[in-house]
């Protein structure tokens, strides 16, 4: 992902009417391979090292993207935010809640600071779209929203083991410590906080090749599924939310779902079809679901034309483009906007109920 930033970054001409725009001048990177990457695509980096102190030693950077392991997001978080640099962070914010809860006591105590987390999907111009669907409030009374993200990238039983199956490094949370926050970004936004949780977590391959010769113990949940109970704002009523986090999906490739359906209206989105938007209406008792072919009708405009379709690197620019718009103190809307410190931690409290539902096969509250 720090490499899809420095291709963001590269790129950033294509945006137009910018506020500021980001000038990379140091990278840090444990692997001297990804290392030697930036070294040959970025010549004017100032600073290239595999210490994340010396970087923050570096009185001339602003702000600091970190995309590492989650057991490293307490450690490297603070000491950005104790640096005086604003912070652009990876999900979840922590490996567990008691490290969200140490990073977001760093982020309190710097309030000068802009603090962000990472979360690309909603910026797609489909999803703007929808977003300004919830903001008109024309769904009616909610009767459920239901959000997925379905990756497939450890279908394979036989695909060397990662970090991401590693407790240690991922911890337990899992999947939905990966992908969760991608499913919770738009639901959280719109005011949908889930009052409980009962969930299904699923360990499906137990082990996988070490690169060695060997098999080791895979110890993290592969797919989640969480039914809450979710409150909507907008007048009170309750509504069930399923929020979907697969690492072993048949079918998919990264795909990101987010579907609302509503007593006067409803909408259907998945990056599967990147360009594509559903939506339902109701006239009288006649039904009809609309399809809506969306085009390049991005939030921040860029050189391309509205006629063209979009992509996944289009969304990370789009992302980077509403961090780096806040920086310079602009920001265009409330679904314009990357995931807070706050929302990291309600994300922290949904997790942490699911792993005390899956234990006790119970529902289990938010704390």
């Amino acid at each position: 992902m720090g490499r899809e930033f420095a291709s963001a970054a590269a790129r950033w001409f294509h945006l137009t009417d910018m506020p500021a725009r980001p000038v990379i001048t140091a990278v840090c990177d444990k692997n001297p391979t990804i290392l030697d990457w930036y070294r040959t695509n970025l010549p004017g980096v100032n600073c290239l090292t595999d210490d994340y102190r010396e970087l923050l030693a570096d009185t001339e950077i602003d702000a600091v993207y970190v995309a590492v392991p989650h057991n490293l997001h307490a450690e490297i978080y603070s000491a950005v935010l104790e640096a005086g640099k604003h912070l652009m962070g990876e999900k979840p914010f922590g490996i567990d809640q008691a490290a969200n809860t140490a990073i977001n006591k760093a982020v309190a105590a710097h309030p000068e600071l802009l603090v962000r987390c990472s979360s690309e999907f909603p910026f797609c111009p489909a999803m703007q779209r929808l977003a300004a669907m919830i903001e008109q409030d024309v769904f009616g009374r909610i009767l459920e929203v239901n959000g997925a993200f379905l990756h497939s990238s450890d279908l394979d039983p036989e695909k060397p083991i990662n970090w991401k199956r590693m407790i240690e490094f991922n911890g337990e949370y899992g999947v939905m410590g990966d992908l969760g926050m991608h499913v919770c970004h738009v639901p959280f936004r719109a005011g949908w906080i889930p009052q409980n949780v009962r969930a299904i977590l699923s360990d499906i391959i137990k082990e996988r090749p070490d690169g060695k010769g060997n098999k080791v113990p895979c110890r993290t949940w592969e797919n989640a599924t969480l039914l809450c109970e979710t409150v909507n704002p907008a007048g009170g009523d309750t509504f069930p939310m399923t929020l979907k986090t697969q690492r072993i999906a048949p079918g998919e490739k990264n795909s990101w779902r987010l579907e609302i359906l509503g007593t006067e209206s409803g909408v259907r989105f998945s990056t599967k079809n990147i360009n594509h938007l559903e939506i339902f209406e109701r006239r009288g008792s006649e039904q009809m679901w609309h399809h809506l072919d969306m085009g390049h009708e991005t939030t921040f405009p860029t050189i391309t034309g509205g006629i063209f379709e979009f992509g996944f690197s289009d969304a990370i620019l789009q992302m980077w483009a509403a961090y780096v718009s806040e920086l310079a103190g602009v920001t265009l809307g409330r679904f314009a906007s990357c995931v807070t410190p706050d929302e990291t931690a309600l994300s922290h409290a949904l997790f942490t109920a699911a792993l005390r539902s899956q234990a006790k096969g119970t529902t289990a509250s938010l704390d």
